[in-house]
């Protein structure tokens, strides 16, 4: 029970990094100018943001759907 626990922790961080390095790279100017993100950056990061969840819960559903019972 624990093993799955730190395996799913382990997925979650995972997510998060690959999430945070895609909208990073997508979003944010090479240059930093300002300590806070612009309006475009922080909305680009939004978008990206909800872009990313919902193709990780579409992936996750069509996942499951196919295995088998």
């Amino acid at each position: 029970m624990i093993g799955m626990a730190q395996q799913e922790m382990e997925y979650r961080v995972e997510l998060f990094n690959k999430l945070t390095h895609s909208c990073f790279e997508k979003c944010i100017e090479k240059r930093f100018k300002d300590s806070e993100l612009n309006v475009g950056e922080n909305s680009c990061v939004d978008r990206c943001v909800h872009k990313y969840w919902q193709v990780t819960a579409m992936v996750g559903q069509l996942l499951s759907a196919s295995k088998p019972m």
